[in-house]
C-alpha cells in the first residue's frame, strides 16, 4: 500500500526570525527524494519542524501521512505514525539506551534485541554500541550508523535525514546509502535526504532532486539536476528568493 507525505505552504519561525516561507513538496513511499540548496536556505530547519522541536514555531501550513496532521502530534506520537526524522547532528541522551528508545518510539519488543543486531550487522556497527547510552561517547560514523539502526528496527513509512552523509568516510557512507536503498524496496520507506554534497547522490540515486533557497522549494527535478547545480552552484536559484 502506498503512503503519501504532503508538506504544504510550511512557515516556520526559528527566533523570531521567518526561515521556512511556505514550502511545498509531496512524495510517495518507496521514493528517494533528495533536498540541496545553499546554507541558510532552510533544509535543516525543515527538518527540526518535522521532528516537533519545540524551538521551530510553525506559523502556517500543513505536514500530513495520508491526511493525518503531523503537526499536532508529539515528536513520539510522530515516530508511532510513521515518521522517523533524523537531525544532523545527533542529540545525546544519557541514561537511556538505543533498545529503550526504540520501545518509546513503538517498537515491537519481541525479539527486538535480536532485530538490533542483525541491522547493526548490515550496516557494519559494533554490536557494543547498542549497550551504550544513546549517541554518548560515539564518533559521528557510529552515529549515522545507529540512526540506520533505528531505520530498520522501526521501519517507518517516511525517513527524513538531515545531513546523514555528515562526518562520515566512503566505507560509512556506502553503508548507510545501501541500508536506506534496501528500506525503500523492503517495505517501501520514503527517504528524504536533506545534504550539501553530491558524493551522497553517487551512492543514494535519487528518483527527484529539490533545491531549497530562500525559505521554499525553488525547483524540482531528476538527477540531472545536480550535473546543473554541480556546473552552475546556487546562484541562478538565488534570483526567486523571497
Amino acid at each position: 500500500m502506498t503512503s503519501t507525505l504532503t508538506i504544504s505552504g510550511l512557515r516556520v519561525e526559528v527566533a523570531g526570525t521567518l526561515v521556512l516561507k511556505g514550502v511545498d513538496l509531496t512524495m510517495v513511499s518507496g521514493q528517494v527524494h533528495v533536498i540541496m540548496g545553499p546554507n541558510g536556505s532552510g533544509k535543516s530547519t525543515l527538518a527540526h519542524a518535522l521532528s516537533g522541536h519545540p524551538g521551530y514555531k510553525v506559523l502556517e501550513g500543513t505536514a500530513t501521512i495520508d491526511g493525518d496532521d503531523l503537526l499536532i502530534l508529539s515528536a513520539t506520537e510522530r515516530a508511532r505514525r510513521g515518521l522517523l526524522v533524523a537531525l544532523q547532528h545527533p542529540l545525546e541522551v544519557p541514561g537511556v539506551r538505543p533498545v529503550d528508545l526504540l520501545r518509546a518510539a513503538g517498537a515491537d519488543p519481541d525479539g527486538l534485541a535480536e532485530r538490533m543486531r542483525d541491522e547493526a550487522e548490515r550496516v557494519d556497527l559494533r554490536p557494543e554500541v547498542l549497550e551504550r547510552f544513546v549517541n554518548v561517547d560515539l564518533s559521528g560514523g557510529e552515529r549515522k550508523r545507529a540512526e540506520m539502526v533505528q531505520v530498520g528496527v522501526l521501519r517507518p513509512t517516511f525517513a527524513v535525514l538531515d545531513e546523514i552523509d555528515s562526518g562520515l568516510d566512503v566505507d560509512a557512507l556506502g553503508a548507510v546509502a545501501r541500508r536506506l536503498l534496501a528500506a525503500t524496496t523492503e517495505w517501501g520507506c520514503g527517504v528524504l535526504a536533506i545534504t550539501h554534497f553530491r558524493r551522497l547522490l553517487n551512492e543514494l540515486t535519487p528518483d527527484v532532486i529539490h533545491v531549497m533557497s530562500g525559505g521554499r522549494i525553488v525547483a524540482s527535478g531528476g538527477p540531472e539536476l545536480a550535473e546543473t547545480l554541480e556546473r552552475d552552484g546556487y546562484e541562478p536559484f538565488r534570483s526567486v528568493d523571497a
